[in-house]
Formats: C-alpha cells, structure tokens, sequence
C-alpha cells in the first residue's frame, strides 16, 4: 500500500510578482504594480496543486531558513502535502521575478538559491519517500543530475512525470522512463531544434522518437495533444476569460500525474488536466489560484 498517491521532486520558490501595462524589451524600463509575494516554484506548486485537489501529496526540496522558506512551508501545510523531505538549507530560497501584462501571460526569471543544492546524495537518502508513491514529478529547476537520480532510483513500476522547464538537454536514460514528457509549445520547439514542424502534430511524434514512452504537448487556450504508442490524440480545454497564467502549467501536470496514478489512461488524465488549468489561469497567482476538485468546472 502506498503512503501516498504523487511524490514531486523539484523546486521551491517565492514568486515576487509585479504587473504591468506590457512586458518591457530589451533595455527598456516600465512601471508596474505595488510588488506581491506569493509561495510558488514548480516543485511546490505542484504539490499544492495536487494536494488541493484530494491526493496524498509529498514534495522532496530545499528552502532557505528565511521568511521566503517559512511563507513556502507554510503555504504547503495549509494545502496538506507531506513535507517531511523539505530540507531547510542555509542558501537563500529560491526566488522567481515575475511581471504579468493585462492578458495574462508572464515573463519570469528564476533565482535558485537553495533549489540547486538539491543534490542526488539527497535523492539516494530519499529512498523510503520515493518508494512511496506510484507516481513522481520532476522538473527542471534542481540541477539535472539530481533528475537523472531520480530516474535511477524509481521504484519498481512507478511512473516517473517530467516537464523540462526551463528546458534542456536530457540524458537518454532520463528521456527512457518519462511516461509522460509534458512540454509546451516553446519547450517543444527548443527540444526539437530545427526540426521541429509548424503543428503540434508534427512534434509529438518527432518527441516521441527522443525516447519517452509518451509525450503531452499543452496548448494553453488550445488543450492538450497526448501520444504515445497508439497515435494522437487532441484533448480540449474548457473556454474561459484568463486573468494570470502564472503556475497554470504546473496545475496542469499536477493533476494529469495524480489521475494517472489512479489509473487514468493518458487522454482521460489529460482531459481532466485542462480543466483544473483553466479554472486556475481564472485567478491571480499560482498556488493561490489552484481549484479544489468540487470548484472545476463542471464538477
């Protein structure tokens, strides 16, 4: 018997949040709202966002023994995660600068402070976490060798979720257990390079033959195209007027993860991933934002 549905591995951060009339460009200067500080990181916002909708949620990080830290534990508790495996460590908690323009969509740039002492050894003395879970996150905000230990060390039959943001390269044993690889548009064109096609079509299949065992491209407004070895498939999203994207993503890949390890099949898990993303892009935040499972839409 697992002890927990989902185990995410991966970051923590503050997100310091300005909003502005429009993103500035290079060497501009433009003025923006009073500052806000809201809990985030990938790794943490996933935990949230999973937690808050039923599942038994645990996250392996680190945070700063700061105010940063403290807003993070404290915030993941509230939710009811699991945060035995947050390491408080004396590097500052991350943080991740954050401006929003009117429609929504956000420019961030990420601090990692305590997140890049993430390290494999903490991984290999995580051993009794990971075996608790049916299904591991991870993403690309801890060092990338702390991801491909986590990889390694997956427990018998567990299923390991990946989004590679910021994206990177992986090692061909980290790409062989991703079941699914969750990518965006911009994270599909810089894994696929020049040869990415023009529609998403073209790129899961040219995703897959990287090596993971499925892959899901999220499409914002769009939805959703998974695949694997069955073919394509195009889930939708629910229509809705979007105030802050931030986070939304990680909403996304929370949920999908979680229904996955509830047994799921790929487009079902998919399919009830965009809704929970729509309903959060409807609020301002990240883990503010994120829907109990009775506040989805058509719940």
């Amino acid at each position: 018997m697992h002890h927990h549905d989902l185990l995410i591995v991966g970051s923590a951060n503050a997100d310091l949040v300005v909003a502005v009339d429009r993103r500035p460009a290079a060497g501009e200067t433009v003025l923006g709202s009073d500052l806000a500080v809201h809990p985030g990181g990938k790794g943490a916002n996933q935990a949230v966002a999973a937690a808050r909708l039923g599942a038994r949620t645990a996250l392996l990080a680190r945070v700063g023994d700061d105010d940063h830290g403290r807003l993070l534990l404290t915030s993941l508790r509230a939710a009811g995660v699991d945060t035995a495996g947050v390491l408080v460590d004396e590097a500052p908690t991350g943080v991740a600068l954050i401006v929003v323009d009117p429609g929504g969509d956000n420019s961030i740039v990420v601090s990692q402070g305590a997140n890049a002492r993430l390290t494999p050894d903490d991984i290999r003395a995580a051993g009794t976490l990971l075996a608790s879970a049916p299904v591991v996150s991870v993403q690309l905000e801890i060092p990338l060798a702390t991801v491909t230990e986590v990889a390694r060390a997956l427990a018998p039959g567990a299923r390991l979720v990946l989004n590679p943001s910021p994206p990177a390269p992986l090692p061909d044993e980290v790409l062989a257990v991703c079941d699914p690889l969750i990518v965006n548009e911009h994270e599909a064109r810089v894994m696929l390079g020049d040869s990415a096609g023009e529609h998403p079509e073209d790129w899961a299949p040219a995703l897959l033959a990287l090596g993971p065992r499925s892959v899901v491209v999220t499409l914002g407004a769009a939805g959703a195209l998974v695949a694997g070895p069955d073919g394509c498939e195009r889930v939708p999203s629910p229509r809705v007027e979007p105030v802050d994207t931030t986070g939304a993503g990680d909403a996304f890949t929370a949920a999908l993860a979680w229904r996955l390890g509830r047994g799921d099949d790929l487009p079902r898990a998919a399919a009830y991933a965009a809704r929970v993303g729509s309903a959060a892009v409807t609020r301002k935040g990240a883990q503010e934002s994120y829907p109990t499972a009775e506040e989805l839409p058509g719940a």
